[in-house]
């Protein structure tokens, strides 16, 4: 991807007012200038929460802010013309639009009906632990308030294949519709994780799969945007989304960028996903994240040689989306791992200044999280921002020697070193153009120089818990 970089522009707790639709138009100058290419907006459709859904409750998808529905007529984030202003004044930008697409549930039925079922064990799907009952669901959704505009498709309980639960008892528990069976070809946690919530999208259902093509392309049309955030992935059919892509590409004529979100810490089971939909998409590389939580957390015990390892960055680049920390990671919610505050600057570089992967920002590390004692870290990364846009450039030199303290360099001219534990010194090789040049710390944590020595190697210095950025001196190139 370049020196592409996408931000996630949300977080959890956000306020419904103002309309981040609005801030997000407002920002969007200020986002192509500190170096963002892709902005990924929320699920802009409505909810079950209406106007405080964040947007994974799923309602009508449809439903952009336009539709009194739900109790309200706008999202969380605006209403469908703000929605649309938004990416049209992004797209003046040059910044391109990553939609946030959630197709595997739905909630918030209009109605209920009966149907035959039969009551699963949560810790292993698979297991059918109840005779056949029935049971009444919320699962018939008309859109009474839509009426019909843009899709005349109405969603029963043949559409689904289970949920969890039922309005006759009152009872929560994961219920499997009888007749019907969980995809296979999904993650094996729970002994089948086809199930997450509400009311599950049957993917084996042919009505159903042509209904969110149509709205796959309508979505596209009707938006401009430029790709896809895809929900949840590993509760998914992989056939589903290779065909749904498929389709939309062959349809727009257009290769557009998809990246997943498979939760998961092995990298085994990512690159078997990657296979399973032929690469047509990229994923979140979720393992790496966890090694930054570690690292963070390991009082600099830490083997910072090892953090590329088992990662999808390390064995696939071409398809992985690197972060640090996202919506469902921070403080309070259902993925909690939070990386600590002093080690974000440490894994943004890891990130942004190198070579491999395509690296996304998270709103709440550069604007700071509500309700949490976390401004951000605005000004660090405006830094690395400018550092990747105009230095991190060329062929990469890596110094992963020590436990503690690692570094590496790229032909431009830039020359990073971290510490986990002690200050400390690391001799690099940025070039022997550099000879004699005197090079600074563009991130300020360093105040010596270094000069650059005949032969093209530098003594570069690190401060303990820190990372140092080298750059030449102006007037120095």
């Amino acid at each position: 991807m370049a020196n592409d970089v996408m931000m996630q522009y949300f977080e959890w707790y956000l306020n419904n007012e103002p309309h981040l639709w609005t801030l997000l138009k407002e920002d969007a100058q200020h986002l192509k200038t500190i170096g963002i290419t892709a902005v990924w907006m929320p699920p802009a459709f409505k909810g079950i929460g209406g106007q405080n859904d964040v947007g994974y409750g799923v309602y009508d998808v449809y439903d952009l802010g336009e539709f009194y529905q739900q109790g309200t007529i706008c999202t969380k984030y605006g209403t469908k013309e703000e929605y649309l202003s938004a990416i049209e004044t992004l797209h003046q930008q040059g910044i391109q639009v990553y939609g946030d697409i959630v197709l595997n549930h739905k909630m918030g039925a209009d109605a209920t009906e009966l149907v035959k079922a039969y009551e699963v064990n949560q810790s292993d799907k698979n297991q059918i632990i109840s005779d056949e009952e029935t049971i009444e669901v919320p699962t018939i959704f008309t859109f009474p308030h839509r009426y019909q505009k843009y899709s005349d498709f109405t969603w029963n309980w043949t559409c689904f294949k289970g949920i969890d639960y039922d309005v006759l008892s009152k009872r929560h528990a994961t219920f499997l519709f009888k007749d019907k069976s969980w995809d296979e070809n999904v993650d094996d946690e729970n002994g089948n994780f086809d199930y997450l919530m509400g009311a599950d999208i049957d993917l084996d259902n042919k009505e159903v799969i042509e209904e969110l093509q149509r709205w796959g392309k309508w979505y596209f049309d009707f938006t401009g945007i430029d790709g896809v955030r895809l929900d949840a992935v590993k509760h998914m059919s992989a056939s589903f989304y290779k065909n749904w892509l498929s389709y939309l590409r062959n349809q727009r004529n257009n290769d557009f960028f998809a990246v997943g979100e498979y939760w998961n810490g092995s990298v085994d089971k990512l690159i078997k996903y990657l296979e399973a939909v032929d690469h047509s998409m990229s994923l979140f590389d979720v393992p790496l994240h966890y090694h930054f939580y570690d690292a963070s957390h390991s009082q600099g015990q830490y083997d910072m040689r090892t953090i590329f390892d088992g990662t999808l960055v390390s064995a696939y680049p071409q398809n992985a989306v690197t972060f640090v920390d996202n919506h469902d990671t921070q403080i309070g919610q259902s993925l909690e791992s939070w990386v600590q505050d002093w080690f974000k600057p440490i894994a943004y570089a890891l990130i942004l200044l190198r070579n491999e992967g395509f690296p996304c920002l998270f709103y709440g590390d550069y604007y700071g999280l509500k309700g949490y004692e976390f401004k951000g870290i605005k000004d660090d990364l405006d830094l690395l921002l400018k550092l990747r846009k105009e230095w991190a450039y060329g062929q990469q030199i890596d110094y992963f020697d020590q436990s503690a303290v690692i570094g590496w360099t790229r032909a431009k001219g830039l020359a990073v070193l971290i510490s986990i534990g002690q200050q400390d010194i690391k001799k690099m090789y940025v070039g022997k153009d550099f000879a004699k040049k005197y090079f600074y710390d563009y991130l300020g944590n360093v105040e010596e120089e270094i000069m650059i020595d005949e032969e093209g190697f530098g003594i570069f210095k690190v401060k303990d818990g820190s990372v140092s950025a080298y750059i030449p001196k102006i007037g120095e190139l």
